[in-house]
Order: structure tokens, then sequence, then C-alpha cells
């Protein structure tokens, strides 16, 4: 069970999150949180070092967040290709994502890119923890006789998150998921193509 400087800091922690993914690191001020939260300049600096201390920590829960959301959807798959059909139908209306803003990791991976190098290293580690395990769950299949030796994991784990990510910014631009359905079906029709 939590303190209540714990509950505190998780209320904080998760009300500055869409800011963040709104607005972006340098766009969200003290200020925006304290409006946010309700609290106290005082009680914020009790929980944070400074703006830098909670930007790194909001990153951090947010990446958690989308992390654990899509082990969820895909950890009770019995197949290599359930796995990874349910990953990309965990992406499939860009426009109503679990947090305000689009995609945390590609909103993070821009926002980090050339101004905040110990964040973009944080959103780096996300995108090469989830092309391994998309690159293992596609040897697996290999391995099980599921799908062909001809298909190569890293290469296709690569055009999985590549396309899927891309695919979130261009619908969201545009304002429709129309095109992110097309493209999942166009993915699942190549991986069936390895299929045994």
């Amino acid at each position: 069970m939590l303190t209540k400087a714990e509950k505190t800091k998780q209320f904080i922690l998760e009300t500055a999150g869409p800011l963040y993914n709104e607005k972006g690191i340098s766009g969200v001020s003290i200020d925006d949180v304290l409006a946010a939260t309700k609290l106290t300049k005082g009680c914020l600096y009790g929980h944070f070092e400074n703006k830098d201390d909670l930007s790194a920590q909001v990153v951090d829960l947010m990446l958690k967040n989308i992390t654990d959301k899509m082990y969820l959807a895909v950890i009770d798959k019995k197949t290599a290709k359930a796995k990874i059909f349910a990953f990309l139908d965990f992406y499939k209306n860009p426009i109503d994502t679990y947090i305000s803003g689009g995609c945390p990791i590609f909103n993070t991976a821009v926002d980090a890119d050339d101004n905040y190098p110990a964040i973009k290293q944080k959103v780096a580690a996300i995108f090469r923890a989830g092309q391994e395990d998309l690159t293992n769950v596609l040897k697996e299949g290999i391995s099980s006789g599921e799908f062909s030796p001809s298909l190569d994991p890293v290469s296709f784990a690569f055009k999985l998150v590549a396309s899927i990510e891309g695919g979130i910014v261009m619908c969201r631009t545009m304002d429709t998921a129309k095109p992110m359905l097309s493209l999942i079906k166009s993915l699942k029709s190549e991986l069936e193509q390895y299929c045994i």
C-alpha cells in the first residue's frame, strides 16, 4: 500500500503525463503542472528535485504504461503469428490513444531528439527492447516451424515498429484511423506470406 507521499507523487506524475505528451518537455512549465494538480510549488519540489527530475520521471511512467499495456495485449497469445497480430492490433486506432496527444514513445523521441540526451536514451532503450522482443517472437515462429526460415526477423521487426510509429504520426496529423487499418492489414498479409 502506498503512503500518502507516494500517492501524491503518483498523482503528480499521472496528471503531468498528458501535459508532457501533448506539449512536449520544453512546452510544459512547472506552473502548468501546478495548475493541473492544484498543488503548491513546495509540495511539488518535495517530490522532485527540479523540472528535469520531474520530466524524467514523467517520461519513465508514460513509457512504462504504454509498454505494460502492449505487453498485456500480446502475452496471452499462443502462437508467434497471434502475438505479432496482437501487437499490430494494439495500434489500430491511432486517434484514440490511451493517453491524450498520441503515442508517448514517438512524441518523446521527437521531443528529446536534440535537446534531452538522457531522455532520448530512455526512448532508444524502449525502441531497442520492442524490436528485440518482436525479433525474438519471429525467431520463435521460425524455430517452431510456424514461419519460413526465409523470414528475416531483425529486418521485419524493424519494419513493424517503423511502419506503426510512422503510421501513428500520419494518421494523427490527417485525423483519420483508416490508413492505419490498411497498413496493419498489409503488414499482416506480408507476414502471412512466411507462414508454413
